[in-house]
């Protein structure tokens, strides 16, 4: 009894080590990113998107390397799911709506529903090896590229604007340019290193504390994955987008899910498959993976129809999806 109380205890203290680092990593990232002039629904898919992401990949890669493969496989793929049906769920019932553009929209979601079907594809071979792994990490170096050639744009459209406004003004556009600038705070950049190493040590005591207690309780690490630590590694991501989300930064918001959802996957995976075999289990192939594809589809369908938002009720129906896939998951199919 007294073990498994100290194991909740580590699990509990572990999760508010991972959070808070992860809040500080993603605001000094955000600050550096912003001080260097980019966009808001790049920091989204990219710092911000990976700076929450951090928990699950830490997470999948430490369980991969201490023999939990299937514990780090489940905290991917059920994060992915609960990001989309779960968080922007509980954004979209509680700020109301969240906007998006149709470009930016278009682009991620559609980055996010190929990596699924990367996965899938991969999985339907067996173990996920370090052939699928080349693919995957290779794939998100792509994605970064074409990010940075929509940022690229992004820079000379506000570079446009900005010369237009400084002909109806006195200041000149490079007197304009120059009070634009943010130089970047040194502090900054030592809490990003601090929110990354208060991740891994986070992470590493979570996955422990998760695989003694799903042995204790004869949970399968599958099913402990899927939901205990795939919600728990995503808080930083439920934080970021329900806050984006009340206020106003709607890019930001779904920008942050999606771009996560992609990095869970290429990197959460496509690394640690690297240094050994990840196994994949039967349900996740016929079930889990399935499952995840089709909320990716839910998402679009349910933003497109509504004149790029999701509304109130679209966010009750990503809730109710969840709901259904987590009561079969647990107690129809387990």
């Amino acid at each position: 009894m007294l073990e498994i109380i100290a194991l909740i205890g580590v699990l509990i203290i572990s999760l508010i080590i991972v959070i808070k680092s992860a809040d500080v990593f993603v605001d000094n990232l955000v600050e550096i990113g912003g001080a260097l002039g980019i966009s808001q629904i790049i920091l989204g898919v990219t710092a911000s998107a990976i700076g929450t992401s951090l928990p699950e990949f830490g997470s999948a890669v430490i369980a991969s390397l201490s023999g939990s493969t299937e514990l780090g496989v489940g905290t991917v793929i059920g994060s992915n799911i609960w990001n989309m049906a779960g968080i922007l769920g509980i954004s979209a019932v509680v700020a109301g709506s969240i906007r998006t553009g149709s470009e930016g929209l278009t682009r991620d979601w559609l980055m996010t529903l190929g990596t699924g079907l990367i996965l899938l594809f991969f999985m339907l071979f067996g173990d996920i090896t370090w052939t699928a792994a080349v693919v995957m990490i290779a794939a998100y170096c792509f994605y970064l590229w074409f990010l940075i050639k929509a940022q690229r744009k992004h820079s000379d459209e506000e570079g446009q604007e900005k010369e237009k406004e400084s002909q109806n003004i006195d200041e000149t556009p490079e007197k304009l340019e120059k009070n634009s600038e943010k130089a970047i705070n040194k502090k900054s950049i030592a809490f990003v290193i601090v929110g990354f190493v208060g991740l891994v040590i986070g992470c590493r005591l979570m996955v422990y504390s998760g695989v003694e207690l799903a042995s204790i309780a004869g949970i399968p690490a599958m099913i402990m994955g899927l939901f205990t630590l795939a919600i728990g590694t995503s808080i930083p991501e439920l934080v970021v987008t329900l806050s984006s989300a009340t206020k106003g930064l709607h890019d930001l918001s779904i920008g942050t899910v999606l771009g996560s959802n992609t990095f869970n996957i290429l990197i959460g995976i496509g690394v640690p498959a690297l240094f050994m075999s990840v196994p994949v289990e039967r349900l996740s192939l016929t079930f889990d993976a399935p499952v995840m594809i089709f909320v990716t589809i839910l998402l679009f369908v349910l933003v497109r129809k509504s004149n790029m938002k999701l509304n109130r009720v679209a966010g009750i129906i990503l809730l109710v999806t969840y709901i259904v896939y987590a009561f079969l998951r647990i107690f129809v199919l387990a």
